[in-house]
């Protein structure tokens, strides 16, 4: 049985062998296939397409499961027991069932009530799941673990990316989750993953590798104990998830992911766009108190490219709570004469108050300094929302990026506030582009006059501007929130909880 009472020990000394992606990618037809096309390229560059579109981002996980005959490497914040979540686990499971080495490295922030789940996929003989930082189990085992060990839960592994044989990964900002695909009528997160080839998949491996083989990378077994009947439970499991991805089959989102499943790595190659870049990622020892001093950032790479603008910087970050020091780097490129464009949540799209409270006090000395500041309305449409949207339908910005001077931009996991400068581990790529950084500036042109919330100073006070059905409109209080909400933000602003957030 699952441990349900008391709180459980975690086994650290649990057996855990190292693993490694296999060096050479052709031994696949996908990994030969790609290597051809990248072969005729020179060694600088590698192939990337964009992914806005949640209907797109799934279709291209799906296909890289399917064409998958080696390896899968998996590497999520998150994985949700709902509809996209357990197709999701269906697609790895059959990928396992073909004899494709299946590798599922999740953290354990949100992992309640999935514990059985785990212990039955990580018992199929090719896949192994492993907890990043795992909290103790019982009843009492997250309390618990909040209480005593408090420097070690607090930092999370926050990096997402999926690899196929070595040969083709994504990276971006989507965990595995309705909300990030388009997939529900309630909620929508706008966000942005891309497509990648060639060098860039061995960085984006060696890095899971280093993660994988980590000591803060704890197998199920050392986490979650367990007599249950794994033949028996796995026969139950795998008819849920047929249930799950039957109920969908005949729904428009299904049809649209039908007709959007493209062959990302075969015929269509021709649409990736190759230019060199910059894979940036955090070091695990980050997630280790004691080591993250002398742990590798990807802060220092980031911050070098923002301030390397000269004429224009694009910021998109759905948490954006900005140090004395963040919002002095701003400062200085709007006095140095660089256009600088902040784009977040508005408070009533946010759907964490506690940063909205603590980002809303960087919103005065910004718009003093020149700084644009666009916040993304509750009711905006995202790319692939058409599919499910309903009046009840809230959305959320949660893509992480930005754009320097139209010549490079930046796509990955790292909100631009605290939690992921110092705490959290993250990951991402800088590609050196004008084409892509064009095509991204255009998108998000055409994303704010509609979309969002252009906040200014009208005689020192904030107020927000929108256009709506082709009307400019123009408030004076935080848009489509209650006088509590307005409140809580503004006092959980006053907290000395920036350096948690």
């Amino acid at each position: 049985m699952l441990p349900l009472f008391g709180c459980s020990s975690i086994d650290f000394e649990y057996p855990r062998p190292e693993s490694y992606v296999p060096i050479d990618a052709t031994q696949s037809q996908l990994g030969a296939e790609l290597a051809a096309l990248v072969a005729s390229r020179t060694d600088d560059l590698s192939g990337f397409y964009p992914l806005p579109d949640g209907i797109d981002a799934l279709s291209a996980r799906i296909v890289m499961a399917r064409r998958a005959e080696k390896t899968l490497d998996v590497q999520y914040y998150l994985i949700y027991d709902d509809i996209i979540g357990r197709a999701f686990v269906r697609e790895l499971l059959h990928a396992a069932d073909r004899g494709v080495r299946v590798r599922v490295l999740l953290d354990d922030i949100i992992t309640v009530g999935l514990d059985e789940g785990l212990v039955l996929v990580d018992s199929h003989p090719n896949i192994e799941v492993r907890l990043f930082n795992p909290f103790r189990r019982g009843a009492f085992g997250r309390p618990g673990s909040a209480l005593t060990e408090f420097g070690r839960i607090n930092r999370r592994m926050h990096n997402k990316s999926f690899t196929a044989d070595n040969s083709v990964t994504i990276v971006g900002g989507r965990n595995i989750a309705n909300e990030y695909f388009s997939a529900t009528d309630k909620l929508h997160f706008g966000d942005f993953d891309v497509v990648g080839i060639g060098p860039v998949v061995q960085e984006v491996s060696t890095s899971f590798d280093a993660y994988w083989n980590h000591e803060s990378a704890i197998p199920v077994p050392a986490v979650i104990r367990s007599d249950a009947d794994t033949d028996e439970g796995m026969t139950g499991l795998r008819e849920r998830l047929d249930q799950s991805y039957q109920a969908i089959l005949d729904s428009p989102y299904a049809e649209a992911v039908k007709v959007r499943v493209g062959d990302y790595m075969g015929e269509n190659a021709g649409r990736y766009v190759w230019a060199p870049h910059r894979f940036v990622a955090d070091h695990p020892d980050k997630a280790v108190k004691a080591k993250a001093a002398g742990a590798s950032s990807m802060l220092g790479p980031l911050v070098e490219s923002m301030k390397s603008a000269e004429r224009k910087l694009v910021l998109v970050s759905p948490y954006f709570v900005p140090t004395d020091a963040g919002i002095d780097m701003f400062v200085d490129l709007a006095g140095r004469g660089v256009e600088v464009t902040i784009i977040t949540n508005s408070l009533a799209a946010n759907n964490q108050i506690t940063v909205h409270g603590a980002y809303a006090r960087s919103r005065k000395p910004l718009l003093e300094a020149g700084v644009a500041i666009h916040e993304v309305r509750r009711d905006a449409t995202m790319m692939g929302a058409q599919y499910t949207q309903s009046e009840a339908t809230k959305t959320t910005l949660h893509t992480k990026g930005f754009i320097v001077d139209e010549r490079e931009f930046f796509i990955g996991s790292f909100n631009f506030d605290p939690r992921s400068a110092y705490l959290n581990t993250e990951l991402g790529v800088i590609i050196y582009d004008p084409e892509l950084a064009r095509t991204y500036a255009r998108m998000v042109d055409q994303f704010l006059p509609e979309r969002t919330y252009t906040v200014f100073l009208d005689d020192g006070k904030l107020r927000w501007r929108t256009l709506k059905d082709g009307e400019t409109v123009v408030l004076d209080k935080e848009p489509n929130t209650s006088w509590g909400q307005r409140f809580l933000a503004k006092l959980i602003g006053w907290l000395p909880l920036e350096k948690q957030l």
